[in-house]
This record gives structure tokens, C-alpha cells and sequence, in this order.
């Protein structure tokens, strides 16, 4: 097997000696160079080592002063699971009202928006064909948490009152519960995590540094007859929350 790469061996040294109490939250780190020096390494090898940490919530950066040791801060728990579906409503306000959070969300859609190639594949739709997309920010307590875009086939919805996710009598529903307004009944979700780091645009208006790690999640939602119905990309800052998978057993 390949050897480690030489900045995960640092970020590993450096956690450790954090667990260990050499440095506590609050503390300012040695500098790049002193540490480069005691581990035999060069500045960049710190430098990448440092940035993997602070993107993990580990350490944070201070621009003009240097690296310190993050305060601990609760990870938010995200639950993936059918029984939040059955439950009816938003699944994000039930994951959050478990622990004591006020869950809310701002969000905006654009409707007959032309499906570029990926999402019409996910949609079982040609490409350009029109969906309805709203983009999502989810808070928690009024702090940015997850990230999301939706889209959804308009010739579906169109002429509906629920071709609107977020506007009319069944704003705010989950989409399982707004697909049975229509008559629609969503059977079962697909769900495809992998992890990568946010863009410049996700670090904003989620308030995390640039290249924070995250997960990204591509859910569909299928009817009863195997048709898409929703696609959705979510991403959660992995320094905020953790993704729990519920699996029922029969």
C-alpha cells in the first residue's frame, strides 16, 4: 500500500497532540515554520496539514495573527430516514425540533428553468426540457446548516397548486406530501452521498472557510410507477453536522 501522504501524517500529529492537552481551544499553534522544523518537513507539508484541520473545525485561522485551536462546538445531527418522510412536514424542521433547534429555511424558485444535461438524466427527461428549481438555505436557530437545490419536472406540476414549492396552500411541505395533493405517491428515495469540499459560493453563505469539507448528497424521489419525480443536490458542511443513515430492519 502507498505510504501517507506526508500532510495527513502532520494533521494526525497535530490532532493528537490536541487530544493529548499540548494545546488547548483558544491556543495559538507554533509557526508554520517551527513546526516544519520539529517534524522535518517543509512549510507547505504544515500548510496543507493546517487547512485540512481548519476545514474540519479542528483549528481555525486568524488573518495576521495565525493558527489556534477551535473551540468544540456541537455537530448538528442529521437523521436520513423513512420514518421522517412518514412523519409528514419538513424533514429538516423534525431533525432539528429533536434537538431543541428551530429549524427554518429561505429559499427562492425559478420556474421553467431548462434541465442541463445531469439533472434531466437524474429526471428521466431530454435535455432543456423545463423544471421548476429553488434553491434552499437551511437554518438552524437562524445559522446557515445545509445547503440544497430541487428540481423538479413542470410538466408535472404545471397548472397545480403546488407547482410552487415554497408558495400557495401546501408551501413548506415535504415533497412527499405535497406529491399526494396531486395524487402522486412517492414510494421510495435514492440517495448517493459523497464528500468533497463546499465552492466559494456554498462557503459564504454558509459562513465557513474556503474548502471546508462537506458531504454531498444526490437524492431523488421516485413515484409508485418508478418516475422521478424530484432531484436534489444537498450539501452539509462536514465541521457543522453529522449524517446519520436510519436503516429499517425486517
Amino acid at each position: 500500500m502507498p505510504d501517507q501522504p506526508p500532510y495527513l501524517r502532520i494533521a494526525d500529529v497535530l490532532r493528537e497532540r490536541i487530544a493529548a492537552g499540548d494545546w488547548a481551544p483558544g491556543d495559538r499553534l507554533p509557526s508554520r515554520a517551527d513546526l516544519a522544523a520539529q517534524y522535518g518537513v517543509g512549510d507547505n507539508v504544515v500548510r496543507r496539514a493546517q487547512e485540512l484541520l481548519i476545514s474540519l473545525g479542528t483549528l481555525e485561522g486568524r488573518a495576521g495573527s495565525g493558527t489556534y485551536v477551535a473551540q468544540p462546538r456541537e455537530r448538528l445531527r442529521m437523521v436520513r430516514s423513512i420514518y421522517r418522510e412518514q412523519a409528514g412536514g419538513s424533514p429538516f424542521a423534525s431533525d432539528m425540533a429533536v434537538m431543541g433547534r428551530r429549524g427554518t429555511w429561505e429559499s427562492r424558485t425559478d420556474a421553467k428553468v431548462p434541465a442541463p444535461a445531469d439533472i434531466a438524466a437524474r429526471l428521466g427527461l431530454a435535455e432543456g426540457d423545463l423544471c421548476v428549481r429553488t434553491s434552499y438555505e437551511f437554518l438552524a436557530d437562524g445559522k446557515p446548516v445545509q445547503l440544497s437545490t430541487s428540481w423538479e419536472p413542470y410538466t408535472l406540476t404545471a397548472g397545480t397548486l403546488i407547482v410552487l414549492p415554497e408558495g400557495g396552500p401546501h408551501a413548506g411541505k415535504g415533497v412527499v406530501e405535497r406529491m399526494a395533493e396531486i395524487g402522486i405517491t412517492v414510494s421510495r428515495a435514492v440517495e448517493q452521498p459523497s464528500p468533497r469540499t463546499v465552492t466559494a459560493e456554498e462557503a459564504t453563505l454558509l459562513g465557513v472557510p474556503k474548502g471546508t469539507l462537506a458531504t454531498h448528497i444526490q437524492r431523488t424521489y421516485y413515484a409508485e410507477d418508478g418516475r422521478p419525480v424530484e432531484t436534489a443536490d444537498i450539501v452539509v458542511p462536514a465541521n457543522a453536522c453529522e449524517i446519520v443513515y436510519e436503516v429499517p430492519v425486517r
